[in-house]
């Protein structure tokens, strides 16, 4: 876990009150670390309150997890979610310079 991704999930951490799951066997791979998750409302409002975050980007992946890319243009901070069926979100990924770009036209290298 990156140091910036640590701090922030410390921050949702201490102010929702949740707890650290730890990772064996649910599912995401991230070493034998642990993941920051809680109850899906506490870390969108966490998100929005501390740094201004909305949902940019939702999908699934497989049939059982929502991912979500929550980003602020004002602060350029995002962060990656992934929920589960039982509406427990874990924080993936988080960092700066977030920048929204339009679509490319269908051919065009990225």
């Amino acid at each position: 876990m990156t140091q910036e991704l640590r701090f922030r999930a410390m921050t949702i951490l201490l102010a929702t009150a949740t707890t650290t799951v730890p990772l064996a066997g649910a599912g995401y791979a991230q070493g034998a670390g642990s993941m920051i998750c809680g109850q899906r409302a506490q870390i969108v409002g966490q998100l929005r309150a501390r740094f201004g975050e909305q949902v940019r980007a939702v999908g699934l992946a497989g049939q059982t997890r929502i991912v979500e890319v929550f980003a602020s243009s004002e602060t350029g901070s995002w962060t990656i979610t992934v929920t589960s069926v039982d509406g427990i979100t874990c924080l993936m990924a988080s960092g700066q310079h977030y920048e929204a770009i339009a679509a490319l036209p269908a051919g065009e290298p990225m």
